[in-house]
């Protein structure tokens, strides 16, 4: 019996699942042969063959890797009957030009930067605009009457413009005149997608594609001192559809344990990597259930409130594309804001507790160029 069909067959006996990761991991346990692993394009479709409605993808924004996977995933969800990406990306207020876009006779680069930068003026990340480059390309191979290549713009336009930092139910209800942002991009995905019998591959940020997990905080008045968020979209979803709805994390850092760790850390404390990294080569995808890496302990921010989380309590699937370390940023567009004055880049800057107002112009962009450095980002991981 391999290592891994042993962790597959004790899945339900926790005790002895966490007894041979803590002691055999650490001794080069492997998996023989690909123990699980699969080509991550294929690891994708194949969670669509076998009755997924929607697939979650988990990232953490700006890394350069994970942009192209899902652009050279375009051709291959198609041959497979899914024919809509969400992107988290997007205003839905624009979802008739956007589609105009993605099937226009000649591919219009300058809208494709108008539509992103009336969703977040930031966001001058060429990797994510090429998606809908991409998505044209794509459709200018098929013929005339086929079913056209689709991105779903999920979110809708804010206004942080009078925005003064004091969040109460009025002052939010300004900025998100339509409501609950997560509720907001689940009812768009059971309108335009589910209600239609169609299927939906979704990039977005992580926190916002946990389904089965509930996201901890520290809460005096609930038991254990630890409350758990189940509004987020993932969850909304998974409580819509149930196992229709699939989450997979792009390999990330998790935000550490407040009080123990700084920043960011690597999951499972750096076992997983270490544990890909001897069983695998090259990219690799593969279900957390059904691996031994999803067995692995993490005791990151996400294990608030719990005792002996596993990597499959928080995600069905995971992509590792490289390790943490050789991932790389994406790329400025430095013609982003062209045409938009700085008056309009501050009125409309999102969320200013997250990132402040820039200052200037060049604070705009030396704000962006930090957000997009991965490298640090990501150093000492």
């Amino acid at each position: 019996m391999t290592a891994n069909a042993i962790f597959v067959s004790m899945k339900n006996n926790r005790i002895l699942s966490l007894f041979l990761i803590v002691f055999l991991l650490p001794l080069n346990l492997k998996a023989e042969g690909t123990g699980g692993f699969m080509k991550p394009v294929e690891y994708i479709v194949n969670l669509f063959d076998a009755g997924a409605d929607v697939v979650l993808l988990a990232e953490d924004h700006g890394v350069r890797e994970n942009l192209e996977f899902v652009r050279n995933l375009i051709p291959e969800l198609y041959s497979h009957g899914v024919h809509v990406l969400g992107m988290e990306f997007g205003a839905s207020e624009d979802q008739k030009v956007l589609d105009s876009l993605l099937t226009a006779p000649e591919y219009d680069e300058q809208l494709a930067r108008e539509l992103m930068f009336r969703y977040n003026c930031s966001w001058a990340i060429k990797e994510y605009t090429d998606l809908y480059r991409a998505a044209w390309d794509f459709n200018r191979t098929l013929g005339e009457g086929e079913c056209k290549f689709r991105i779903l713009n999920i979110s809708y336009i804010y206004n942080w413009e009078n925005f003064d930092g004091i969040r109460t139910p009025e002052t939010m209800s300004v900025v998100f005149p339509k409501g609950n942002t997560e509720k907001y991009r689940a009812d768009i995905i059971e309108d335009s997608v589910l209600s239609k019998a169609e299927k939906i591959l979704i990039l977005t940020g992580t926190i916002h594609a946990f389904t089965y997990f509930r996201y901890p905080y520290y809460d005096y008045t609930s038991p254990g001192f630890t409350r758990y968020d189940e509004g987020y979209m993932g969850q909304l979803l998974y409580r819509s559809i149930g196992d229709r709805v699939k989450c997979v994390c792009l390999h990330q850092p998790f935000p550490g344990y407040p009080g123990r760790d700084g920043g960011w850390v690597q999951p499972a404390g750096g076992k997983l990597e270490e544990y890909i990294l001897a069983s695998a080569e090259g990219p690799v995808a593969f279900s957390l259930e059904d691996n031994a890496a999803g067995h692995l302990i993490d005791s990151s921010y996400y294990s608030m409130g719990s005792t002996g989380l596993t990597l499959m309590d928080l995600f069905d699937g995971y992509v590792f594309l490289k390790p943490l370390s050789r991932l790389t940023s994406c790329t400025l567009d430095t013609l982003f804001a062209e045409g938009h004055s700085f008056e309009e880049i501050y009125a409309a800057s999102p969320d200013p507790d997250w990132h402040p107002r820039p200052a200037d112009m060049d604070d705009y962009w030396r704000r962006i160029r930090a957000f997009m450095d991965i490298p640090a980002r990501y150093r000492g991981l």
